[in-house]
């Protein structure tokens, strides 16, 4: 199972947390109001991100489970909450517990992980995950009538400015990277937000699905900077673009100071009828 390291989900949150596309994330909140003390499960948590950006929007009282397969992320997700306590809810009433558990649902295993859950929640979780795993993902959920919100789902868009001539076979190479295997059997990719719309849409569930790009500018430029080099390392991998062309790109990118990358992502949500 492929994996993150904290560093990197520190450095992502802010454009993370940027990008959340806001009608989505509004009729959530409306599909929530009248609920008191919400428990909600964030699958494939990392560090909490999804936590801090979503927590502050829910009715009060909730209680969270952060679920992940890396030890690592989870301490690391731990240790933030304990070191920075929550932004308060905008609701009155109690505050927001958490607990941790580490579990694999690579093999598509949910329902253990989501009983009792008002929400199942994640963030840049599903373009990793296969479609056979996606439509388990939806059996579990649509079984029990619980909400589902993700976020962040990459979508295969992807632009570069300043322009250069390989940017479309980057483009393409990478998302060909997208769907190999991230320990979920071959991933969804660019697919995913698709899959999942499908997916609930036939198990009678409605969908609303949204926009959530990176832009990645100046504001950002760190994250740019290393995102571009990770697109450049896993095109690598593929073997469809000439080892010194990738090189060449990279070098344009890196050498760019007002250089832009954006990224495409999807947010959905998925209400039992």
């Amino acid at each position: 199972m492929s994996g993150f390291s904290p560093e990197w989900l520190a450095l992502r949150e802010p454009a993370d947390h940027a990008a959340i596309n806001a009608q989505v994330r509004l009729e959530l909140v409306r599909v929530l109001a009248g609920k008191a003390s919400p428990k909600v499960v964030d699958l494939g948590c990392g560090a909490g991100s999804n936590l801090r950006g979503l927590s502050p929007w829910l009715p009060a009282g909730q209680s969270w489970t952060l679920v992940d397969y890396d030890q690592r992320l989870l301490d690391a997700a731990q240790a933030r909450v304990a070191r920075s306590p929550l932004s308060p809810s905008p609701r009155e009433g109690g505050g927001t517990s958490v607990t941790y558990r580490q579990a694999d649902f690579s093999a598509g295993d949910f329902a253990p992980l989501i009983a009792g859950a008002d929400l199942v929640t994640a963030a840049a979780l599903f373009d990793l995950v296969s479609v056979p795993v996606i439509g388990k993902l939806a059996d579990a959920v649509t079984a029990n009538r619980q909400i589902f919100c993700t976020v962040l789902t990459y979508d295969g868009i992807a632009s570069f400015l300043p322009e250069h001539p390989l940017d479309r076979a980057m483009r393409e190479a990478f998302n060909r990277h997208q769907q190999t295997d991230k320990g979920f059997g071959p991933a969804a990719g660019p697919n995913a937000t698709e899959a999942l719309a499908q997916a609930f849409t036939s198990r009678g569930y409605r969908v609303i699905r949204a926009k959530s790009p990176w832009v990645l500018d100046q504001t950002f430029e760190r994250l740019r900077r290393e995102l571009d080099q990770g697109w450049a390392n896993a095109v690598r991998e593929t073997g469809a673009v000439p080892v010194r062309e990738i090189e060449g790109w990279i070098a344009h990118r890196l050498a760019a100071q007002d250089a832009v990358t954006v990224v495409g992502h999807e947010d959905l949500l998925a209400v039992p009828v």
